[in-house]
This record gives structure tokens, C-alpha cells and sequence, in this order.
């Protein structure tokens, strides 16, 4: 097999290291560069999304201006993985990450020319240019972990990234709302788009496996809807498995109209600035996601039991929102969504490692990416819903915040009473 390296490593199959988080980052050196590449790119996006909502804000008042910017992300994301799944089985994942790294370091840039109202379909264009660019990444990302880290140290693996993520998530929002407040948003532009390069420089340090892929042929998107069709054939063949992907489906039902419902709760609770109120309810969001797998990881490692844990993590989830409405749009409603948020992390991870130690990697990248269409689509679907209905005036936020959150209750009490545990679910990976 072909190898690929940073200074001429050669890969070779990962060996377990000797166990702990602590130990896949100092021991497994692959794995450190991966991560420290993603912590510097997640803050710097997490930078970028509030200094986004700051300039439509400045730009609009309307609430369909900010969903416009979170549908179309999401939107990209759902069109835009069926190609990027295919680039991932098909092309060298190192290059191809490399090359959306410093891609994306080039259109952030293209914010800096927005700043009049006239000119929001240039920034919702550079929008759905950076997603689809991240599109391309992440199913690349994804589908090369299990060559960086052993299969034992999957969990742990996915555990730490998805912890930094919401680490991430939760300094950078804070932290970034108050720099965007205090520096402007083209500061902040500038800033995200150094830490791609960062980001690409790590990612050409990893040593991964070249393998044997073969260019597509014909015209990409007919290559890519075949492929696509090939990742949910998988999904349908193997039900145990689709059954675990539309574990993230579930949870999207609702939850992607109350992380939209976020950016107005912040802007009610601090309208002087509201950049900063966003930005501590975007924190918390963080807080939980990363709480969530933490404890997921301690108290169910029963693999058997997973299905029933990602089910009441949806009902968590709702729940959450439904307890943080009733105390209203003040402060006492951060916790509320931190435990909220705790059941979406503790359901994606859980998914995400189930999926990875069960798929080959011959088409990972295409079932990853089928798995993000319905999530990214259904998303979507329920941020522009929810964004509609506050404009138009036909519900008002609270309202908004007691349908999709009891929606996200229902649909994980659904799941609870329709999942069986099939022979293949007791499988250990």
C-alpha cells in the first residue's frame, strides 16, 4: 500500500496506545496533529459564526436574515456532502483536506467586502462557499480517523474531538461575541481565515494511507448521486446500522429550529449588544455537548444499550428547551440549555463511534456523507421553518420554543418505543 507522511513517516497501522484520553493525544503523534489543527479551525469558526449573525444584524433587523444564514449552511451542507463522500472514498484524503483548508482561508476573506444590506447575497454566497467547502473536509476527516487510531481508541478518539468541539464551541462563542463587540467583525474575518492555514499545515504533518482509489468518471454529479445511492443501500442492507444514522436524524426533527431559536433568544436577552447575549447561549450549548459524551463515555459502555441511550438523549434534548422557555429569556435559562445540549452531544457521539467501528472503509465516506444529507437536509428544513414563522408573525419565539421543543420530546418518545435491539445492534464493534 502507498503511504503518505508528514516528513517522510510512513503510515502503518495504528497500534492501541495504553489507554485514557490523555494517552491517544501524547502518545499517538498523527492523532495530536488531527487535533490540534481542528482546535485552532473551531475557534476560529466559532469566531466566524458570531461575527456572521453580528454584520446581518447590523446589516437587518429581520429574523429570517439570520435563518437565512444558518438554513443555507445547513442547505450546502446536506447538497454538497453526496460529492464530498464520494471525494473522500475516491481521492488521496490528505490532499483533499489540504486543498479545502486553504480554500476556505481564501473565501472568509470575501466578508470583509459586505457592508451594506445590498450586498447580503454576497455574504450568503461566501456562506454556502464555505460550507460547501467544509463539506468536501469533513466526510474526509471522518472517514480517516480509523486509520489514525487504533479501533480500541475509537471511542476515546472520537470523545476528545467531540469535547473540543463543544469546548470550542463554548469559549469561542463567548469569546468571540465579546471580540466582535469590541473589534468588529472584519477582525474577526481575518483571524478564521489564519487559522485555516494553521489547520492545512497540521493536516499535511499526518501520516495516512494513500490506498488504492481510483478517479471518478463521467461528470461529477452524476458519479455522485450513483455513489450516494451506493452509502443508503449500505444503510438499507444493513438496518442495525441506518437504524443508528437516523439516530442525529431524530434529533434534527426539533433541534435545528431551537439552535436558530438561540440567535433570538440572545438578541432579547442583551439588545444592546447582541452579539453577547448569542454568545453565552451558543456557550452554553458548548458547555453541554461537551458534558454530554463525557458521561456517555463513563456510564453506558454497554454498546447493547446505545440505541435506548440515543432515543432519551432526543427527549433530553427537547426537554431542556421546554423547562429553559418557562423561566424566559433571562440568564436562569443557561442551564437549561447546557442539559439540553448535553443530550445532542452524548447522541452524536455515541452514533458517530457506533458508525465508524461497524462501516468499511472502502465506503465510509459515502455512508458518512448519505448520513449527512438527511441530518444537514432535515436541519435545514427546521431552522427555515422556524425562521419563517417568526417573520410572517404567525407564532412568536416562545411559542416557537414550546412547539419544536415538545416536537423533539415526541419524536425521541417515538424512538424509545419503536427501537429493537437486533442481533447485530449486541454486536460488540
Amino acid at each position: 500500500m502507498g503511504v503518505s507522511g508528514g516528513g517522510g513517516a510512513p503510515w502503518t497501522p495504528p497500534a492501541p496506545t495504553s489507554g485514557g484520553l490523555r494517552a491517544i493525544v501524547r502518545e499517538n503523534r498523527s492523532f495530536r496533529l488531527l487535533w490540534i489543527g481542528s482546535l485552532v479551525s473551531l475557534f476560529g469558526d466559532w469566531f466566524n459564526t458570531l461575527a456572521i449573525f453580528a454584520l446581518v444584524e447590523r446589516l437587518t433587523p429581520s429574523p429570517l436574515a439570520i435563518g437565512a444564514v444558518l438554513a443555507i449552511k445547513l442547505f450546502g451542507l446536506a447538497v454538497a456532502s453526496v460529492p464530498g463522500g464520494l471525494l473522500a472514498d475516491r481521492v488521496d484524503r490528505k490532499r483533499l483536506m489540504i486543498a479545502m483548508d486553504l480554500s476556505r482561508a481564501l473565501v472568509v476573506l470575501g466578508f470583509l467586502v459586505v457592508d451594506t444590506a445590498e450586498e447580503l447575497p454576497l455574504l450568503y454566497a461566501l456562506v454556502l462557499a464555505q460550507t460547501t467547502l467544509g463539506a468536501a473536509f469533513d466526510p474526509a476527516f471522518r472517514a480517516s480517523l480509523p486509520n489514525v487510531v487504533a479501533k480500541a481508541d475509537l471511542l476515546g478518539a472520537n470523545t476528545i474531538f467531540g469535547t473540543t468541539w463543544s469546548v470550542l464551541l463554548a469559549v469561542g462563542a463567548a469569546v468571540g461575541g465579546l471580540a466582535t463587540a469590541g473589534l468588529g467583525a472584519e477582525a474577526v474575518f481575518g483571524l478564521d481565515s489564519a487559522t485555516y492555514l494553521v489547520s492545512a499545515w497540521c493536516v499535511s504533518q499526518v501520516a495516512l494511507p494513500r490506498g488504492a482509489k481510483r478517479a471518478p468518471r463521467g461528470p461529477l454529479l452524476v458519479v455522485a448521486a450513483r455513489d450516494v445511492r451506493e452509502g443508503w443501500s449500505y444503510l438499507v442492507r444493513h438496518r442495525a446500522v441506518g437504524r443508528v444514522a437516523l439516530a442525529k436524524v431524530a434529533w434534527e426533527v426539533g433541534g435545528g429550529a431551537l439552535v436558530y431559536a438561540l440567535t433570538q433568544i440572545g438578541s432579547a436577552m442583551t439588545p444592546l449588544s447582541p452579539s453577547i447575549g448569542i454568545g453565552v447561549l451558543y456557550a452554553a450549548r458548548g458547555v453541554g455537548t461537551g458534558i454530554g459524551p463525557l458521561v456517555a463515555r463513563r456510564v453506558f459502555t454497554d454498546e447493547r444499550r446505545w440505541p435506548v441511550v440515543m432515543g432519551a438523549c432526543v427527549v433530553l434534548s427537547g426537554a431542556g428547551y421546554l423547562l429553559g422557555g418557562l423561566v424566559g429569556w433571562t440568564a436562569a435559562m443557561v442551564p437549561f440549555v447546557v442539559v439540553a445540549h448535553a443530550g445532542s452531544g452524548a447522541n452524536w457521539v455515541l452514533s458517530l463511534v457506533w458508525l465508524q467501528a461497524r462501516v468499511p472503509d472502502e465506503v465510509r465516506g459515502r455512508v458518512f456523507g448519505s448520513e449527512m444529507v438527511m441530518v444537514a437536509g432535515l436541519e435545514g428544513l427546521s431552522t427555515l421553518t422556524a425562521a419563517v414563522l417568526l417573520e410572517t408573525g404567525r407564532v412568536g419565539l416562545a411559542p416557537a420554543v414550546f412547539l419544536f421543543g415538545g416536537l423533539q420530546v415526541a419524536v425521541g418518545a417515538l424512538w424509545l418505543v419503536t427501537i429493537r435491539r437486533s442481533a447485530a445492534m449486541r454486536e460488540a464493534p
